[in-house]
């Protein structure tokens, strides 16, 4: 599922490349027919991000409001664009470019006051001015495992599975670890990393939690299994020892018992 850092990675390209067009809008699979017509002609005046939220915002208060969920996806291609291939649920053609959108798990016609409403239910969203101590708020008083908790997108918008196992790992904190046994200083070592991992990942366009140095090569230039330390690896780079993986928040959580204990 794609993390805070890939939807606004998004949403910078899409509105760079679409804001300001009036956009021919259809649904060539058919399911967001209705919503297609809604939007259909109109001018697109920008694309936000807002967690995992992205929110494409066309004249006359109608936004298309799109989740991508694990399996969605957006591809481009020049305008006029080829004949749709695979379940195509919108396409959206510019002068220049046609955006494809495959597979979410939410796309819908909506206005600005249900988008005020989605966005005032998320927590702080790191990548959008998200503010330190009030994610420090929310997570100090729940007596639940810090692995659980930065996944809650009511408390801190954008994380993911990935993040949380590299950061936790980054820092040595064991996920286990409860809001409300953290300390100040635990929880500025965990805002550190994961800002500087999330704007990271914004710059790239994907997660990447090793350095230059651990890696041997340009960051740019890692495959996509060179980019983690933990995340679906077996063995720790630090100590050797085995990954372990638990269900923390109904999700798989990677980590190693001996470097986060």
């Amino acid at each position: 599922m794609p993390e805070g850092h890939k939807t606004h990675y998004l949403s910078h390209q899409h509105d760079q490349t679409f804001a300001g067009q009036s956009l021919d809008v259809t649904s060539p699979q058919g399911r967001f027919a209705d919503g297609a017509r809604k939007v259909n002609g109109r001018v697109l005046e920008s694309v936000r991000a807002a967690g995992k939220h992205l929110f494409f915002e066309f004249e006359g208060n109608r936004v298309v409001h799109v989740h991508l969920g694990r399996y969605g996806s957006f591809a481009e291609q020049a305008s006029p664009p080829e004949e749709p291939r695979g379940q195509v649920r919108v396409r959206m053609v510019g002068k220049e470019r046609t955006l494809d959108l495959r597979g979410p798990t939410q796309c819908r016609v909506i206005d600005m006051e249900t988008q005020a409403s989605i966005e005032e239910s998320l927590g702080p969203d790191p990548l959008a001015g998200g503010k330190k101590a009030d994610v420090w708020n929310n997570f100090r008083s729940r007596s639940k495992p810090i692995g659980g908790l930065l996944l809650d997108q009511s408390l801190i918008a954008g994380v993911g599975n990935i993040f949380r196992a590299e950061v936790l790992f980054e820092i040595g904190m064991n996920p286990h670890l409860h809001g409300d046994a953290m300390s100040q200083a635990d929880f500025d070592r965990l805002w550190k990393s994961l800002s500087k991992m999330m704007k990271l990942g914004l710059k790239h366009g994907r997660i990447i939690s090793v350095t230059a140095k651990e890696a041997g090569k340009p960051l740019k230039e890692l495959a996509n299994h060179e980019r983690f330390r933990v995340y679906g690896k077996d063995e720790c780079p630090r100590c050797g020892g085995p990954i372990a993986i638990d269900s923390v928040a109904s999700r798989k959580m990677h980590w190693c018992p001996s470097c986060q204990a």
